[in-house]
């Protein structure tokens, strides 16, 4: 009996990421980027933001398109829900990061996905941001992130998988660890 091997295609170039890790770990000052966001009020609890450009590499780089996220409050915060609350935005960004490292986890690995969702839910008291209770913090109290993934793989590879991408995501370590942020008014 004659076995074929199908090579595993996730969509990730792991080649090509691992030569930038490569030249970058020669490079250091090349690895430094800075994303932008772009955000306008629009009206009541309603803003728009844009991402376009960002530097690394030593220069100048723009997306193919700019891309938009509509952000608002829901009604129930007598809101006209016309986006997106900033604590969802947050979550998609958790899981899509979280996602695309699973992806690049398995081509690197040879494991073959299937699919791959996520549902991730943050648990907040809203009085904290209402400032009804100032002992209630204004943030999450607890983010629970849940997978499921078929893949060609035996569940402890998919746990190493997940907890390989988890190490290397930046949403995962914002959010897990203290951020300096800098609040100006120009």
């Amino acid at each position: 009996m004659t076995t074929i091997d199908t090579p595993v295609n996730n969509g990730v170039n792991t080649e090509a990421l691992l030569g930038a890790r490569e030249a970058l770990t020669g490079a250091p000052e090349a690895a430094e980027f800075t994303w932008r966001a772009n955000c306008s009020w629009v009206n009541g609890t309603f803003s728009q933001t844009t991402v376009d450009g960002f530097t690394g590499l030593g220069q100048e780089h723009h997306h193919k398109t700019p891309y938009s996220f509509d952000a608002d409050h829901p009604e129930c915060f007598a809101a006209e829900d016309r986006g997106a609350t900033p604590p969802e935005i947050l979550l998609a960004s958790l899981a899509s990061c979280l996602t695309a490292g699973v992806a690049s986890v398995a081509q690197h690995r040879q494991i073959q996905l299937k699919s791959v969702t996520s549902t991730v839910e943050g648990k907040m008291n809203v009085l904290g941001i209402l400032g009804a209770d100032p002992d209630v913090r204004n943030g999450f109290d607890d983010v629970v992130v849940r997978f499921s993934i078929d893949a060609d793989a035996s569940n402890e590879d998919i746990q190493a998988l997940v907890a390989q991408a988890q190490k290397r995501s930046a949403v995962y370590d914002m959010v897990t660890n203290p951020t300096r942020v800098a609040v100006e008014v120009s």
